[in-house]
């Protein structure tokens, strides 16, 4: 069972310069929030209430300003400084404290999920006990990212990081669910040719010891990388068009913990009072 989260939300963010030299990428305005209220609302809506969330060194009190640990939101959040980004199996290493004995999730704090089944699928997730749990998202072009082919039976055959030529479309998003032993195979990595430690090496240990899942997102699923400028832009275009046609918020913290009966009325309340008079704030004002 999965009861924490991790957020890495490092990173130098380079291909956002000169936007990311004063401020960290996931505190930018994604269409009407911050950018980590996405991810944060993808581990909320798995039900997830225990998360690390871990940021440069120097960038601490940019994210306590927006998201206090004291919050109104029902969950307990923690944070941790990365010195140097050294890839993402490094977080198990800097959060090993917190995740102690759990099981845990991992979502990159770039990262948007969508869909009207995302919710059914991630708290079906959470029951992961043993292995490794990735999810995979079909894209036109494969050469960017990691990737995944499945048998007939959806079972992992192959992993290959930005392939030249694929004979799978399946791109490794950035949210894995991990047992305890992804602190223990983190620390056994050895950096790759760029310096760091590589998340498909990771996830290739769980695969050859037959321990690796996969959850395909498929039709009415949406996932976005926002790692680069026009990538954000169209990211942010499309939570504007779904947010103005149907009226309802993605990504609204406080109405997920509402929902999932993590906070009351008085909790939006004192939200609305934080947020200010914004758009936001009448959209809290709508739910309670």
């Amino acid at each position: 069972m999965i009861k924490k989260g991790i957020i890495l939300a490092g990173g130098r963010g380079t291909r956002m310069s000169p936007l990311t030299k004063a401020v960290n990428k996931q505190l930018l305005p994604l269409y009407d929030k911050p950018l980590i209220y996405y991810p944060l609302s993808v581990l909320m809506l798995s039900g997830i209430r225990d998360i690390l969330i871990i940021v440069n060194k120097g960038q601490l009190s940019q994210f306590k300003k927006i998201l206090p640990e004291k919050n109104n939101f029902g969950i307990k959040i923690q944070y941790k400084e990365q010195v140097n980004p050294g890839g993402l199996p490094e977080a198990f290493i800097i959060g090993e404290k917190f995740i102690g004995k759990d099981n845990i999730a991992l979502i990159l704090g770039d990262n948007f999920f969508y869909g009207q089944s995302l919710t059914k699928i991630l708290k079906k997730s959470t029951s992961l006990k043993y292995g490794a749990k990735i999810f995979l998202h079909p894209v036109k072009n494969s050469s960017l990212y990691g990737v995944a082919s499945l048998n007939s039976k959806n079972k992992v055959t192959k992993l290959v990081e930005k392939p030249i030529r694929s004979s799978s479309n399946l791109a490794i998003t950035g949210l894995y669910f991990f047992d305890n032993k992804v602190i223990n195979f983190s620390k056994k990595l050895k950096p790759s040719k760029r310096k760091e430690l590589e998340i498909i090496d990771l996830i290739k240990i769980y695969k050859n010891k037959n321990k690796l899942t996969a959850n395909l997102i498929g039709r009415g699923g949406t996932w976005l990388d926002t790692g680069s400028i026009q990538d954000f832009y169209n990211a942010s275009n499309y939570i504007s068009t779904i947010e103005n046609r149907q009226g309802l918020k993605i990504a609204c913290l406080e109405e997920i913990a509402l929902k999932n009966n993590w906070i009351k009325k008085k909790d939006v309340l004192s939200a609305i009072k934080f947020y200010g008079n914004c758009d936001y704030s009448k959209y809290l004002k709508s739910i309670i």
